[in-house]
């Protein structure tokens, strides 16, 4: 997994990024193990849900990642390690998770009752 984490001299380039953590509730996870964690998503490409337990638990890495792509903070984060970190710049922001949609979503178009031109003409021309 080494090859997938930052060097230290990377981790100590963005780890002002990041800003402190508040100083009340619950003690956040270490931020470097949640990078490394999103690096490890981002490279190999796998779903979330295939998260290695080792950088902890996938929500919490999937809930930074959201919250820093939306602030701005990943985009710091990767314009200080631009050249070093092997990312592809078109699928960066990509998420692995399916996305599912009702069927009508095809463009299909509704599905209707065949009808038989013998069973539905109407009374007037079936006078005639």
């Amino acid at each position: 997994m080494l090859r997938h984490q930052l060097t230290d001299e990377q981790w100590l380039r963005i780890k002002d990024v990041f800003g402190q953590p508040a100083a009340t509730g619950r003690p956040p996870r270490d931020r470097r193990d949640i990078i490394d964690g999103i690096l490890w998503v981002l490279r190999i490409g796998a779903p979330w849900r295939d998260f290695p337990e080792s950088f902890g638990p996938w929500q919490t890495v999937w809930h930074r990642f959201n919250q820093w792509n939306h602030d701005g903070t990943l985009e710091r984060m990767i314009h200080r390690l631009r050249g070093e970190i092997d990312i592809d710049e078109e699928l960066w922001c990509i998420d692995g998770a399916t996305v599912r949609a009702h069927r009508c979503a095809s463009g299909g178009g509704k599905k209707t009752m065949p009808t038989n031109r013998r069973t539905t003409r109407s009374d007037a021309a079936a006078a005639v």
